[in-house]
């Protein structure tokens, strides 16, 4: 977080809460006029991944709803949250990549062109 954003969140953030990863949540203190609404931001506790909101936090800083909805616990069938990893050395990179090597499995010669007719 650079000095301009700890500033901004000193002088003009209310905080509104807390999720489970430690990330803080903050709206701005005072309406602002001409019907503009008030502004909501968040302070990762963590490197800056947007993909690390919880979707409880993620409607309330969207303005999907007025207040963040309840943390409600994780399902059996709910995967723990893993960051985006594009652009990384650990994204994914099927067979046939030039990093894995550049050589795929050859086809199973089952699939046969469409030629028009003459």
């Amino acid at each position: 977080m650079n000095i301009g954003t700890r500033l901004f969140t000193f002088f003009r953030g209310h905080p509104v809460g807390h999720d489970a990863e430690g990330n803080r949540y903050f709206e701005e203190r005072k309406p602002r006029g001409h019907g503009l609404r008030q502004r909501r931001w968040v302070l990762f506790a963590g490197p800056e991944d947007a993909t690390a909101v919880p979707p409880e936090w993620h409607a309330w800083l969207h303005y999907t709803t007025d207040a963040p909805l309840a943390d409600s616990s994780r399902r059996v069938w709910q995967k723990p949250h893993l960051p985006n990893l594009t652009g990384t050395p650990a994204s994914y990179r099927p067979p046939g990549h030039d990093y894995q090597g550049g050589h795929r499995a050859p086809a199973t010669g089952d699939y046969e062109a469409w030629t028009p007719e003459a």
